[in-house]
């Protein structure tokens, strides 16, 4: 995929965002780190409120209530830190801080991110990968976005 200079590259996942900009041109990507995010992975006492709770019977069944299963703490946390990372693009995107972006994200979070963008995002947005590539190296990026195959991992 050829990137324009300065392309803005999203790489995210729920737990880390890295902001590239494309320093080279359509020919010769050069991605640069310009920003990044890590959510703190907090364990599970720190995040927790409470024990898990009783289900009510339906009304009128006669069947008694059950045990309803604990919530995925730490998805609900990957899943915020998304709704955090979507509202960053949009405003970075309404004050004209990029032209062009592309995302790579896994699908959990590519999921959690579509549906929040502001239409400027969607306007600008120039493409998509769904892989997993916050912790591989600039190097690896730039071969999934060259579209040389997938890089190992």
């Amino acid at each position: 995929m050829p990137l324009s200079h300065d392309t803005l590259v999203l790489v995210a996942d729920g737990r880390k965002a890295l902001f590239l900009r494309n320093e080279g041109d359509a020919q010769q990507i050069d991605l640069r780190t310009a920003s990044h995010r890590e959510r703190e992975d907090r364990k599970n006492s720190d995040i927790k409120t409470a024990p898990s709770g009783q289900s009510p019977a339906p009304a009128g069944t006669g069947l008694s209530g059950g045990t309803m299963g604990e919530p995925d703490f730490h998805q609900q946390e990957e899943d915020r830190f998304a709704k955090e990372l979507s509202e960053k693009v949009n405003k970075m995107a309404l004050a004209g801080e990029f032209d062009e972006l592309v995302v790579v994200a896994p699908a959990r979070t590519m999921g959690e991110l579509r549906p929040l963008w502001h239409k400027e995002v969607q306007s600008r947005l120039k493409g998509e990968h769904v892989k997993e590539m916050t912790d591989r190296p600039i190097g690896d990026i730039e071969a999934l976005l060259l579209g040389e195959g997938s890089p190992p991992g």
